[in-house]
């Protein structure tokens, strides 16, 4: 009788002593840990051993006698058996990681093919809700702008309408379809191919022309985008810190309900009433600032006690004002420092204060970026302590040493108060809002205190002799980044608060080249959205500034996400309100689409991004900034209003957060 065939297995005759018999030396196991002796021959174990993994016999017959060869696991040595348990774990742990993904991927195709069973194309139709009765299905429309060879990016590429407007109740009954693009695709709405097959629908009547570049319904596209980004806080992180909308969960930083305080004066802002009742509820019943936490004292000024002094100064509730003394006494131990330069983070319910624990140094930005907010505390309290502290750093940065121009480095440090790291000048990161609050204090103290005047005139100088350059091949203005003499082209998308800056500036008296180097800026800005796949600028670009080069703008890999940042929009909001100019609007509406159309999640919120290179999967960072709520959507809106008496420029200052606050009367100004 034949004895059963083991597929599975394959057997090995080991020839007798000294014919390359088994042996278990150190000597052998160094020479032969990756191969088995037979037959005189040297064959991979690896090929006896697979068999056991895909169950597929390696061979049936060995040498002409078709010997069965059996692989007994003792045979083998520790360090082979070790080696096959690690690579057998190591399969194990790999499909496990790849299984959700895999899985997804397979659902996201099964529900395309059911809802489109035709061909599917290269790329999915945009984000097209629907407008409140009645119904409009609009196009884009071109605008002129900028230098004849940078192209809008939605002509280069053919895309369709990008138009955003507000669900209906009905229309949130109808299938969707769900794609990782962020959007909910609405599979009763045509397609382009439909669209341009219909004569009908071929052009707009004067009535959509003026419908799509109006104001009203993209006012109410940013009351939509706001309140799909509350629904997913509210379900799924209510009183947190931040808004993880993939996973359907929250974020904490310092515990504060961080996106509901610094979403407080939008709600206002936007008019949605129900929102904003509902929030201040949980202000007054549940906030505390009672935690043993320690906050960064930067991000807790500009968001926390920014976000309740704007608030209490647009609803005139005495709730606010009593949260923002609470929040702004505890944190007031930073400043006791041999320096009087503030340390970055407090404990603001022990009441201690400490640098980082890697280094004694602060931001420069950080440092001289929460004027602003102590100032108006202290206006408003009539408790002189809390300006003089912010006062005392501001009088120490205007006479150190280190400055090119009137460019600051970006770290000062808390015990000698001098300038580390000198050399690096940059409007990016750690640097940036100080530039900004040198020309709002100067505003909001009345235009009565000239030096801040000064300092910001002398660094805008600066940055003209010293950071500004044109790219290649069509001469976008940027700002770029020194580091010992040594000029890189580097630009952060946080240097795009400049436009708005310069264009406020201009606005109240400063030279008119101020609104000229605006208006360059500004289109810069726009660019390094325009230029994007997905339309949404990534937070580093570089450019070309060698004759030659084909494109103005590279991005390396590592600098590819988006964070939903409020920058460019911040200054389209500016440069519109100050110029009337309808492009900086349109502009403006064409990143509110690709943010719906990349960002948003379906189920409620929006989330950063890891690659704006690549539309078909931009890669979800899986949280929704509290930014993204106090900013970006704010000045989306008060881009698309009509009404300049709202936050009107000559009686309110914006903060580094986006939170208005007045402009002191005269008699308020110390």
């Amino acid at each position: 009788m034949q004895p059963p065939s083991y597929q599975d297995y394959v057997s090995v005759d080991f020839p007798g002593a000294g014919g390359g018999s088994y042996n278990n030396n150190k000597h052998w196991r160094r020479q032969s840990c990756w191969r088995g002796h037979l037959s005189g021959s040297s064959v991979p174990i690896f090929s006896s051993l697979l068999p056991l993994l895909t169950r597929q016999p390696t061979f049936k017959s060995f040498n002409a006698t078709s010997i069965s060869l059996l692989l007994k696991w003792k045979q083998l040595s520790q360090l082979q058996r070790s080696l096959i348990l690690f690579i057998l774990a190591l399969l194990f742990i790999c499909g496990i990681a790849s299984f959700p993904t895999f899985n997804e991927h397979l659902r996201g195709l099964s529900e395309d093919r059911a809802t489109n069973p035709g061909p599917v194309g290269p790329e999915l139709p945009p984000f097209q809700p629907v407008h409140h009765p009645p119904p409009v299905q609009l196009k884009k429309i071109p605008n002129k702008r900028g230098p004849p060879a940078l192209q809008n990016r939605s002509q280069r590429k053919g895309n369709t309408s990008e138009t955003v407007s507000e669900d209906t109740p009905a229309d949130k009954d109808r299938p969707k379809v769900i794609s990782w693009h962020g959007a909910v695709i609405d599979t009763e709405l045509d397609t382009e191919d439909t669209k341009a097959g219909r004569n009908e629908e071929d052009s707009l009547s004067n009535q959509e022309v003026k419908l799509a570049k109006g104001s009203g319904a993209r006012l109410e596209a940013v009351r939509d985008a706001f309140r799909h980004a509350w629904k997913g806080y509210k379900d799924y992180a209510w009183g947190h810190d931040e808004l993880r909308p993939i996973s359907k969960s929250y974020s904490e930083w310092f515990g504060l309900g961080l996106t509901l305080i610094d979403a407080l004066d939008t709600m206002w802002i936007l008019g949605l009433k129900d929102e904003f009742e509902e929030a201040k509820a949980w202000v007054a019943t549940e906030l505390t600032f009672n935690k043993n936490v320690d906050v960064n004292l930067f991000e807790s000024t500009i968001r926390i006690l920014g976000g309740l002094l704007s608030t209490y100064h647009l609803t005139g509730d005495a709730l606010f004002l009593d949260k923002a003394k609470d929040i702004g006494s505890r944190l007031m131990p930073a400043f006791n420092t041999p320096s009087k330069i503030p340390y970055s983070d407090v404990n603001i319910g022990k009441g201690t204060a400490h640098p980082p624990r890697w280094t004694s140094d602060s931001t420069v930005a950080e440092v001289t970026s929460i004027q602003l907010e102590f100032r108006e505390l202290s206006r408003l309290t009539q408790d002189p302590q809390y300006q003089n502290a912010v006062g005392e750093v501001m009088k120490q940065v205007n006479k150190l040493s280190g400055k090119l121009d009137g460019l600051v480095p970006m770290f000062i440090n808390t015990n000698s108060g001098q300038f580390t790291h000198l050399g690096v000048f940059t409007l990016g990161a750690r640097a940036d809002s100080y530039y900004e609050y040198l020309l709002k204090q100067w505003l909001q103290g009345g235009k009565k205190e000239p030096q801040f005047l000064e300092d910001y005139l002398q660094a805008i100088e600066g940055v003209k002799k010293n950071l500004l350059q044109k790219s290649s091949p069509t001469g976008l203005t940027f700002v770029g980044e020194l580091s010992n003499g040594q000029f890189s082209p580097k630009m952060d998308h946080l240097v795009c608060f400049l436009p708005g800056t310069l264009a406020l500036g201009a606005h109240n008296g400063l030279p008119p080249e101020h609104m000229d180097l605006a208006k360059e800026l500004m289109e810069t800005c726009y660019q390094m959205y325009a230029q994007m796949e997905t339309g949404l600028s990534p937070e580093i670009v570089y450019f070309n500034t060698h004759q030659g080069s084909t494109r103005d703008i590279d991005v390396k890999l590592a600098d590819r996400h988006n964070l939903l940042r409020p920058e460019t929009v911040e200054s389209l909001f500016y440069l519109h309100r100050l110029t009337k100019e309808q492009k900086y609007r349109d502009w403006g509406w064409e990143i509110l689409q690709s943010f719906n159309k990349h960002t948003k999640v379906p189920s409620g919120g929006y989330t950063s991004i890891n690659n704006v290179r690549d539309p078909e999967y931009p890669s979800p960072r899986d949280k929704m900034e509290s930014f993204f709520l106090g900013e970006t959507l704010k000045y989306f809106y008060l881009l698309f209003s009509d009404d300049s008496s709202l936050i009107s420029l000559d009686e309110y200052v914006f903060n580094t957060e986006a939170h208005p606050l007045p402009v002191w009367p005269p008699s308020g100004s110390a």
